[in-house]
């Protein structure tokens, strides 16, 4: 097949284009270097060629409290990108099914974290402009398919982690950030001061498991919206605590600065409508997943040294 990946060189669109290419397709990878999405004719420069596949994976935001300070530019940004992107589809690759990111803080944090909630209710204020942008952009694929009779999919993700991670200055994920904060501990003497108390609850899944079940669901849903999580939450705290054990630091060392951002308190998407697709769903354990991402993380000598 021939492929368009936005977003194809970040963490998932890295690990995406591998699995693809090895299965022998053809890419097109696009990033802010080579195409600015913001700009309405950014995609033309590819009119020439028929794509099987769009995987939209670009998107305008940072971890940690990055949203609190950019909620105007992550609106407009965020909606050109997104809009643009749909445009070109329409226009230009009809024939095409996209499929495309959301995100797991488009939920309100009141409702359950199932699909059939989705579009309802407030998402947490600390997100909400980001988390909008990510409905409209799941209204668009609604709109497009009911007029023109396109095809999608939308995957929602709980938090991907795993080896290859951007490490580019970027605020980074809660469990980057936790590696990162602990190895310096070990290496530099540095304190270890985690946001919040330690027990706020977060999901994780591993790169990889999120990849397989992706390209699985690509292959058998249309015009769908399904969460790809992991079925399971922790705490901040025991995250910390198995980091401390493969690393070999004391995490009675760790101290929690409760007058930062957290955002909310738990955060778990229901993966009953996905286990219903796919069966019991095949997944890296915990430790062996840190355990791969703390090593890739350790060879970061920049960040860590």
């Amino acid at each position: 097949m021939k492929i368009l990946i936005t977003g194809g060189t970040g963490f998932l669109g890295t690990a995406l284009c591998d699995a693809l290419e090895r299965g022998g397709h053809e890419l097109v990878k696009v990033n802010s270097r080579n195409c600015d999405l913001t700009r309405a004719e950014s995609l033309d420069q590819f009119n020439h060629l028929k794509f099987d596949r769009i995987f939209h994976l670009a998107a305008w935001t940072q971890a940690g409290d990055f949203c609190l300070h950019h909620p105007g530019e992550q609106w407009i940004l965020n909606q050109r990108l997104n809009t643009n992107t749909l445009a070109w589809w329409q226009a230009r690759q009809p024939e095409a099914k996209l499929v495309c990111m959301g995100t797991s803080c488009a939920y309100a944090p009141e409702a359950e974290l199932v699909e059939e909630n989705y579009m309802l209710g407030d998402p947490i204020e600390s997100l909400y402009t980001y988390a909008m942008t990510k409905r409209m952009l799941y209204a668009g694929l609604l709109a497009l398919h009911k007029q023109y009779k396109l095809r999608y999919l939308c995957a929602v993700p709980s938090t991907l982690y795993g080896p290859g991670y951007h490490t580019d200055g970027r605020q980074m994920h809660f469990i980057f950030d936790l590696i990162r904060k602990i190895l310096r501990g070990k290496n530099l003497g540095e304190p270890v001061v985690l946001w919040g108390d330690g027990h706020q609850k977060r999901e994780l899944v591993f790169i990889s498991d999120f990849v397989a079940d992706l390209l699985s669901l690509v292959e058998t849903r249309d015009n769908d919206l399904v969460n790809i999580g992991n079925g399971a939450e922790f705490s901040i705290r025991a995250y910390a605590e198995t980091i401390c054990r493969l690393v070999g630091y004391d995490a009675c060392k760790i101290q929690y600065d409760t007058s930062k951002y957290v955002g909310v308190k738990s955060k778990r998407l229901s993966t009953r409508k996905l286990t219903g697709l796919m069966g019991e769903l095949k997944r890296t354990p915990l430790e062996e997943g840190l355990r791969q991402t703390v090593e890739w993380f350790a060879q970061q000598k920049a960040l860590v040294s």
